[in-house]
């Protein structure tokens, strides 16, 4: 009977879960197909861009079930790119007479909005208008709204101006319940990203860095607001501190809308603009298929590879930096003879000592084969991310980019208490060298430690070198700005960690500079898979429906990836302390 009853519910499950990914590809399919058309678009035309309801992401996803979440919805994203190119379009789209950004709050990371902001203010320079509206409006959202000509807010909403905070969680606490014993061997005083595991607050120095890399940016970001309303930054500094803002009344009161007012009365104000009969209003998800006549295709390329999340070795995945994909798709760009130059587009906070040099090793090839190496930095491009970008031709940030952090550590679990106390586990060992058991199954000894610190000291030792040679800064300049401290863009300038500020077309102006090429295609690296073959292929290796499932639902989130990353991966880490995002 409890084999029969097994066979049936087995059956079962595998019914429903054929059943559910025939529905989903068939949601997929049918979303590909309907965008793949062309779109024409109206007249008096106003594209509207909606960030509270799209994610802008680095690169879209080839795997189907990324779009997919389980209140019945496809999300929708969108890449950084091609919403820049949108924008360019339509500044010189006759049928588009302005811009409706629509916000309350942004799905972007605070750099990938810095670089949305300053493409919509060379949108303002053609004289067409932009106009923002929201019943809330979050920090980052006015931020991006503060360029418009017009601004409304709902009657009764606010905007949420309050300043920038961050709570790194600690886990030591549940360490100690578990009976683990995190062992950690660190180079660089501020190269905190151990901090989680060893402490139950900040450290003095993680405290003075967190603080003045959280004011750098909230300084960019009150002075960029008070700038285009007609402020001054201590005043915007002044009613963050006294939540001055926290009904329209005196939004408008200290200028910071121009109105106040319904949605329709929006409308017929947006109606009057296009001085049309009718609204025409066209998304940016639409207007992506909107086609503009284009000169002949050109032989040139410049090619941007993307390196996103944290850094291992291996073949990585679309959400993480696999040494041997990445370096894979630098020596396909260096050896295909049409790519006259190559933007090396970071958006991580590091990972892997040991892949970061691996990935590190192309970049030099590729400089030694005289073709332009940009850096572009996204969101962060730290430790482990700079790393990979000191040996650039030229590095270009945003103000707002995290990067810096020239530190590494080693962090070692000694998991013996945990399998005896908790799990009623004891492990006995065999050897047939002295320390052929070093692992997570006893306590280091202290020859043990002074051997993996020797080996951290080298690797930090390699590091600084690098850096020191690609940017032509002593080491011992490099050292000092290093011990792990995490700067800003805007300090990265000053300290000569970066050449200048800007975003992805910057870097690739420069890169194109560089070439001597004005005429030139973009190619983006590595090559997307086929989302179904990828999708199935997930499957074939292991993933499965139930470790999907765990991740739509929320089982895992970015709170327990701090414990993933660093059980799972290499024990010599180059990783920024902390994740930081704004809303």
């Amino acid at each position: 009977m409890k084999s029969f009853l097994k066979n049936i519910l087995s059956t079962i499950i595998g019914i429903v879960s054929s059943i559910l990914l025939l529905l989903i590809i068939m949601l997929v399919i049918f979303s590909i197909a309907s965008t793949d058309n062309e779109v024409k678009i109206k007249k008096n035309s106003i594209l509207k861009i909606d960030l509270s309801n799209n994610t802008i992401v680095e690169r879209s996803p080839t795997n189907p079930l990324e779009a997919f979440n389980f209140t019945g919805e496809m999300l929708d994203n969108l890449e950084l790119k091609e919403v820049l190119d949108n924008i360019e379009k339509a500044k010189y789209d006759d049928n588009i007479v302005a811009i409706y950004l629509n916000n309350t709050i942004v799905n972007a990371g605070l750099s990938q909005t810095e670089e949305i902001r300053n493409k919509l203010l060379e949108f303002k320079k053609t004289g067409k208008r932009i106009i923002s509206y929201s019943e809330v409006y979050s920090q980052l959202s006015y931020y991006l709204s503060s360029i418009s000509n017009s601004i409304y807010l709902n009657p009764e909403g606010v905007i949420d101006l309050k300043g920038l905070s961050a709570s790194p969680m600690f886990y030591k606490g549940l360490l100690e319940k578990l009976d683990i014993d995190m062992q950690i061997i660190r180079h660089g005083k501020f190269k905190s990203a151990v901090e989680p595991f060893t402490l139950t607050e900040m450290s003095a120095e993680n405290r003075k860095q967190m603080s003045l890399f959280l004011n750098s940016i909230a300084d960019n970001l009150m002075d960029s607001i008070a700038n285009q309303r007609g402020l001054t930054i201590s005043e915007v500094q002044n009613h963050a501190n006294q939540l001055s803002l926290e009904n329209a009344k005196s939004c408008i009161e200290l200028n910071y809308v121009d109105a106040l007012m319904y949605q329709d009365q929006v409308n017929d104000s947006l109606l009057s603009l296009s001085q049309s009969e009718k609204l025409n209003i066209i998304s940016i998800n639409k207007y992506s298929s909107v086609k503009v006549n284009t000169k002949d295709i050109s032989r040139n390329k410049i090619a941007i590879i993307y390196a996103t999340g944290s850094i291992s070795s291996g073949k990585g995945s679309e959400s993480s930096i696999g040494s041997e994909t990445t370096a894979k798709a630098i020596k396909d760009a260096r050896e295909d003879k049409n790519v006259k130059g190559i933007v090396f587009r970071i958006n991580s906070g590091g990972g892997s000592a040991l892949a970061s040099d691996v990935i590190w090793r192309e970049t030099i090839l590729t400089k030694e084969a005289k073709i332009p190496f940009v850096v572009s930095m996204g969101d962060y491009a730290a430790s482990g991310g700079y790393y990979i970008a000191c040996a650039a031709d030229s590095i270009v940030a945003n103000p707002t980019t995290l990067t810096g952090s020239i530190g590494v550590f080693g962090m070692i679990p000694n998991l013996q208490n945990f399998y005896k106390n908790k799990l009623g586990i004891t492990i006995d060992t065999a050897n047939t060298n002295k320390y052929a058991d070093m692992g997570i199954n006893r306590p280091l000894t202290n020859y043990e430690k002074r051997k993996i610190q020797k080996s951290i000291a080298n690797v930090y030792e390699t590091f600084i070198s690098h850096v020191s040679e690609g940017r032509n800064i002593s080491k011992s300049s490099v050292d000092e700005i290093g011990q792990g401290r995490i700067w800003t863009g805007y300090d990265a300038k000053r300290i000569g960690l970066i050449d200048t500020y800007g975003g992805i077309e910057k870097a690739i102006d420069i890169a194109s500079t560089l070439a001597n090429i004005d005429d030139y295609r973009i190619i983006s690296l590595p090559k997307k898979k086929d989302p179904f073959s990828e999708f199935a292929t997930k499957f074939a290796s292991g993933s499965n429906i139930s470790n999907i499932l765990l991740d739509k639902i929320g089982v895992r989130t970015e709170l327990t990836k701090p414990i993933e990353n660093l059980l799972s991966r290499d024990k010599v880490q180059a990783r920024l302390p902390f994740t930081i995002e704004l809303k």
